[in-house]
């Protein structure tokens, strides 16, 4: 039972610290946005699955090894999304609002070009900051 309990507690722990780290950040234009960092095919697998809320200025940031065009889809997503994709140059080439799906089929949702990095972030995001294909991310990680 102290086992299990243990457990239980270190899946918390894991899961909080998993969360943003302030030293991750994008900048577009005037406005910077906290990450989180989806890297491994486990973490770009689950993504923002079963998220019920994301802080307003917050994403997760999908790095992928090659410029492609990156297929996703919203199985399990709770919460609506805009999609940012960027080339190897971290300029934005594709912009789209996706919506969550809890059954399938689910959308699949492919960006206009290759894309090196996706960054998900709380639907209306993108409109609300005026962020637009052409423009230019500086990223620290």
């Amino acid at each position: 039972m102290k086992k299990a309990i243990l457990l239980a507690l270190m899946i918390v722990l894991i899961s909080c610290t998993a969360e943003q780290n302030p030293a991750h950040s994008m900048q577009i234009g005037d406005t910077k946005i906290n990450l989180e960092i989806a890297i491994t095919p486990a973490e770009q697998a689950k993504g923002l699955m079963y998220r019920e809320h994301m802080d307003e200025n917050s994403g997760m940031l999908f790095i992928f090894e090659k410029e492609e065009k990156h297929s996703f889809w919203m199985k399990n997503t709770l919460i609506p999304l805009d999609m940012i994709f960027l080339d190897s140059n971290k300029k934005i080439v594709d912009v789209m609002t996706a919506e969550p799906c809890e059954k399938d089929p689910c959308k699949s949702y492919m960006p206009k070009a290759e894309a090196k990095y996706v960054l998900e972030v709380n639907a209306g995001f993108a409109q609300k900051h005026d962020i637009q294909i052409g423009e230019e991310a500086e990223l620290s990680i």
